[in-house]
Order: structure tokens, then sequence, then C-alpha cells
């Protein structure tokens, strides 16, 4: 089964099949509209051939009643149907929009690593926009078009069969290259949309780094590298264009033929008598009614094209398998005692590339273990495989004597705090991001966390203080003040086990002070990871472990370990003498 066909099922399952009685309504009030529109060229056959050579008034004003209620019944039910369908294409785009933005909030960390947020955001707000086209008026006027082209073509046939079959060869022409043409547009709409989501996440990473790109004085360079993807766009949009605009010129040529050559024909029947003028009139003007859709079809057939391509990527996504798969996390914890252990675990980013080669250890519930080492030696893959962020490719990571691969990871999570080095806040206020994790925890639960970790120190300075808008990620905030809300935010969670990527590196020695104070309130009691390159902060220890190419050279406390006189030895003096 081709993907174009897997998608096409998927479509109509996930989106037209769940909403057929709308869809279905949809037929009617299109062929409703479909029909009364017939009345126009059926009465113009009436007036001119019997009601005017008659003379009869009383005829004519009961025929421009039938026509004038045949508009109002199209105008209606043309009205109802953008309405219906319109509305609810919409309201199915925000449901899409939410529920693959629950599927990306589902997958890996790994999947987030090898994606921009640029690209990713594209995905959700740009690609499901296509379902308008299949659950809107586009799939239904396809549909409808293809009904009243039918319709019209019997009443042609029983009008004059000879004009009928002239006009088919040039439509049935004009409808095999349009078919083609499609075949060729949609692998370059499938890829615009790749070149659209590469072209926002370039410039979502250029905003959020202005101040590197500034400091660096790099503005040109990365105007080139925008303007080389913008171009890249522009080349798959004129491709497309040029295909659309061949069909819409091949129909107007092909169609435009056929109508000169039923003006001869017609011409020639009405000469000789086989054919009156009222009839000629209608034929023409149901002629028009058989066109149009199908040219309208072509146009429609471009958008569902294009609304296909862009549901191909929506279905990559929200196939993807999750991190949290119920079938195999099946155990939901309840309350804790925050025993972790690391039983013979491997791990590896790329296959057959292992980053972590056996790793052995227990850090006991209320225990810190520090995990200490050289840039790239496995420090933070360790601190991730506590998380849950990673699954060991071999081995096992326990909690309390559970393996954690077999954990409902929210059920886990719930437990967890994290702290990171530059931690992620929100554009909003310093209260809104202290209360993160528990939106509804009280004033005093709040106030204590902000106590706790000394954000008073500075939030009371500011005019609006816990109310402050602190910019995007917190960018009018210092590193020391920024830690101390991502501190704060830890405090209120009330977590069981807390991981700690070197939460005193951005603060100045005043900060670092009030910091080391919030954090041994943050890790009484509770199982803490600390990630340290400065050996100092983690003297107060249970464990620390010196992580080398992947593997625990040593392991003690910090007394010990400078006692062994080893490669901690070496670090921490080394840090001593700076």
């Amino acid at each position: 089964m081709t993907t174009q066909k897997i998608t096409y099922n998927w479509a109509f399952k996930e989106y037209i099949w769940p909403r057929r009685k709308i869809v279905l309504f949809g037929l009617v009030l299109i062929l409703i509209r479909s029909l009364s529109g017939l009345i126009l060229p059926y009465a113009s056959k009436n007036l001119i051939d019997e009601i005017i050579p008659s003379g009869d008034i009383t005829a004519m004003r009961n025929l421009l009643i039938i026509v004038c209620s045949g508009i109002l019944v199209q105008a209606i039910s043309s009205f109802s149907l953008t309405k219906l369908l319109s509305v609810e294409a919409q309201h199915l785009i925000s449901l899409l929009r939410s529920e693959v933005q629950k599927k990306l909030l589902r997958l890996p960390v790994s999947f987030f690593d090898n994606h921009k947020s640029g690209e990713l955001v594209s995905r959700v707000m740009n690609d499901v926009e296509g379902v308008r086209n299949l659950v809107g008026t586009g799939l239904v006027q396809l549909i409808g078009g293809t009904i009243t082209a039918i319709i019209s073509l019997v009443i042609l046939i029983r009008i004059n069969a000879t004009m009928t079959l002239f006009v088919l060869l040039p439509v049935g022409l004009f409808a095999f290259i349009a078919l083609k043409a499609f075949q060729r547009i949609r692998p370059i709409f499938r890829n615009r949309g790749k070149l659209n989501a590469d072209v926002t996440g370039r410039l979502t990473e250029t905003l959020n780094g202005i101040r590197v790109i500034k400091g660096f004085n790099a503005e040109e360079q990365e105007s080139k590298v925008f303007e080389k993807g913008v171009k890249d766009l522009f080349l798959n949009v004129k491709k497309s264009l040029t295909a659309t605009a061949f069909i819409t010129s091949t129909s107007t040529f092909l169609l435009g033929l056929a109508s000169a050559g039923i003006m001869g024909i017609g011409g020639y029947f009405m000469m000789d008598n086989t054919m009156t003028y009222g009839e000629f009139i209608s034929f023409t003007l149901f002629l028009g009614f058989m066109i149009a859709p199908i040219v309208q079809m072509s146009n429609i057939g471009s958008q569902l094209t294009e609304a296909m391509a862009g549901l191909d990527r929506t279905q990559q996504i929200m196939e993807m398998e999750e991190e949290d798969d119920p079938e195999v996390r099946t155990k939901h914890l309840g309350s804790i005692n925050g025993d972790i252990e690391f039983h013979d675990v491997h791990f590896e980013y790329e296959k057959d590339k292992e980053v972590l080669h056996g790793i052995n250890f227990k850090a006991p519930a209320g225990s810190v273990t520090a995990l200490v080492g050289s840039s790239g030696s496995g420090k933070t893959t360790i601190a991730g495989l506590a998380a849950t962020y990673l699954n060991p490719t071999s081995g096992v990571v326990t909690i309390d004597n559970i393996d954690l691969a077999g954990v409902n990871l929210s059920s886990y999570r719930q437990h967890l705090a994290v702290v990171l080095q530059d931690d992620f806040l929100y554009e909003g206020t310093i209260r809104e991001n202290i209360l993160f994790p528990r939106p509804e925890a009280t004033e005093e639960e709040l106030m204590a966390a902000v106590k706790g970790a000394y954000v008073n120190e500075f939030s009371d300075r500011f005019q609006n203080r816990l109310d402050t808008v602190i910019g995007e990620r917190g960018v009018k905030l210092s590193g020391g003040q920024r830690q101390r809300i991502s501190i704060a935010r830890a405090l209120l969670a009330n977590p069981k086990i807390i991981i700690l990527d070197e939460a005193t590196s951005n603060l100045d020695t005043e900060s670092e002070l009030f910091i080391q104070k919030s954090l041994e309130e943050l890790m009484r009691n509770r199982t803490t990871f600390v990630i340290a390159h400065r050996l100092s902060t983690i003297r107060k220890a249970d464990q620390i472990l010196v992580i080398e190419d992947g593997r625990i050279s040593e392991q003690g406390t910090h007394d010990e370990l400078i006692e062994s006189r080893g490669r901690y030895y070496d670090l921490y003096t080394y840090q001593s003498r700076i």
C-alpha cells in the first residue's frame, strides 16, 4: 500500500468518518444548492421557446417567481453550507493542534534533541491547516461538484448527444492532465512543509540567540543563512504555482475550444432547424453547470493535495512511539522512599557508540550523590537516566527495587524535581514561574518556597514584587536570580528526588551563599543527584562518583577521595589553586 493511500485512509478514519453526519448534511445542502441552480437554464428554454412567442404574461410572472425562489434557496443553502462546514473545519483545526501538541509532549526527550523547536511549531500550527479542506467545503464541493456535473451531463445528452460528445473530448483530456499534474505537485507541497519548518526553526533560533549574534557581529552571516532558506522556499512555491498555472491555462484553452465548437455546431443545428434557440441557450447554461464544477475541482484538487501533504507530516508525528507506553509501563507508583540503584547500566545515543559502560551504584533514600568528571564523561547521561529522560540500552535502573523501565512515568515524575544549569522560565511573572509545578499551591506554601530560595531578597526591590514580568526565558533577570526562581519552584514541588545540574554555576559569591543555604533545605531528606564542576559545592555529599569515559573511576566521600589522591584529588587541588 502506498504512503498516499495510507494517509487517505488515516485521514478518513480520524477526521471524516467521526463527522460523517455533518459531512452528509453538507452534501445534502450542496445538492440542494446545485439543483436549485438548475432551475434557471430550464426556465430559459421555456421563456424563449414558449412564453415569449405566446405573449403569456401570467406564465412569465409564474416563471420568474419559480426562478427567484430557486435563487433564494440557492443562497440560503450556500450560506448554511459555508457556516456549517467552515466552522466545523476551524473547530477541528483547533482540536487537532491540541492533539499534536499533546502528542509532542509525550514523545521522548531524544526526539526534541533532533528537531528544531521552530520546526515543531510549524508542524503544530501549519500542517494541520489542511484538514480544513477535508471536513470543510473543499471535499464536499468536490463530491457535490461531481454529482452536479453528472446530472448536467445527463441533461446535456438529452438535449443534444452530438454536441455533448464533442464537449467530453476536451473535458476528458483536461481531467487526465490535471490528475497527472496533481501527482507531481504533491511531493512539492510535502517538501514545502519541510522547508517552511526549517525556515521557521532557523528564525526562532536567531531571535532566541540575538545577544550571541550581536556579540559576534554575525548579523550578516545569519541574514545570508535565512535568505537561502527563504529562497529555497520561494523556488518550491514557484514550482507549485507553475504547475497550478499550467492546469488553469490548460482548462481555459481546452474548455475555450469546446465553447467555440459548441457555437459552431449549435449554429449549424439552429440553421438546419434541428435545434431551437431556447434549446441552444439551455444547452449552453447547462454546459456551464457541468464545466464549472470541473474547473472548480482543479482548484479544490490543488487544495486537497496540499492538505494531504500536511497531513502526511501530521500522521508521522501522531504515529510515533510515546515514551510512556501504557503496555510496557504498567506499574503505577504511590508514595516512594527514594532508593535509586543502577545495575550494570550501559547506554548509547547512537548504535554501537556506547557512552556508559557498566555503571553500578546505589543512591539511598535521602542521600546526596555528586557526579564529577570532565565534560562529556557521562554525568548528564546518568542524571538523565535517573530522571527517566533516557532508558538504558542494557542493565536496570530501579526505584525502591522496582525497574524504572516498567514504571508509569507520570507516577514517577510527580516525585521528581529538576534544577538545570540554564533552567527554563516562562515569559510571565515571578509568581507564575514558581507556581508552575503546583498552580493550586496556597499563598503560604508559595511564600515558604520564595523565602527558602531567597527570591524575596531581590523580588522585594521590584515595584510589582512577585508579580513582576521577567521577559522571555527570564531575560530581565540576572543568572543568579533566574536560578533562585528555579530552586523556589523545586521547593514548592516538594519532591522526593532532585536532580541539580550545576545549580550554582551562574551565581556570584553573594548569591551563592544564599543558594547554598536554600539547597541544604531543598536536599534535606530527599534523594539528590548533583552534577558539579565547582567541587567546593559538594564537600558534604554522601557519596561522590568520579565519571571518566562513561565509567565510575572513583567513588567515596570527599575526605575519602582526597585521602586516596586519585583523579578527584587532582581535580580538587587544581580548582583550589585557581
